[in-house]
């Protein structure tokens, strides 16, 4: 005989937002486990708003966000916290809200993320001046997003390790490898080559 599922509850899901690093990434999450599990979609603004606040910050986290998410999340988040029926949809809507106070939320509209956290909105580069082309980046890059040849003892003419953004996928394997701190993360947005 099988144990029925337990339902998370709302502080639950709270805490388990809290782990996360990026405050736009907090709420998405919050609100997506919402969705999954308390909420019960018998009041129009908790279902309707959810829904709706879970777009919104997902355009925010893809570096898709503009001013009108944030508008709109604002509007929504008002709007849970007043007319939802239940504690739930106003917790949500307040979660939402409380981090609106900061400026996060604008930055991510602008394309930047402050805590570095969401993929879409930072980039990985090497420092050609720091580059030693050893090679242990690319080995451990499953992606093939490293671009370069490893330097051959008595030969010259080697450019250092370069990354194609669009094969990177933004897991972190060559930065943890890298012998001498050569790979940095940086904001997408940044138009300086890094090290100039």
């Amino acid at each position: 005989m099988t144990e029925p599922i337990k339902e998370p509850k709302v502080e639950d899901i709270k805490t388990a937002a809290e782990e996360k690093a990026c405050p736009v990434q907090k709420a998405l999450y919050f609100v997506t486990e919402f969705l999954a599990g308390p909420m019960c979609g018998r009041c129009f603004p908790c279902a309707m708003g959810s829904y709706e606040a879970r777009i919104r910050l997902q355009n925010l986290v893809d570096g898709k966000g503009v001013e009108a998410d944030l508008l709109a999340l604002k509007r929504i988040a008002t709007d849970m916290i007043e007319a939802s029926f239940c504690k739930k949809g106003k917790d949500t809507g307040k979660f939402i809200l409380d981090w609106m106070a900061t400026d996060v939320y604008q930055e991510h509209a602008e394309g930047r993320c402050p805590d570095m956290q969401c993929a879409s909105l930072i980039e990985y580069r090497i420092l050609p001046e720091k580059c030693t082309i050893c090679g242990d980046c690319k080995d451990v890059c499953k992606n093939l997003a490293i671009f370069g040849e490893k330097k051959k003892p008595y030969k010259s003419g080697y450019f250092p390790f370069e990354i194609r953004q669009k094969r990177c996928t933004r897991c972190g394997e060559c930065i943890k490898v890298c012998p001498v701190e050569a790979i940095v993360l940086v904001a997408a947005n940044a138009k300086e080559p890094v090290g100039v």
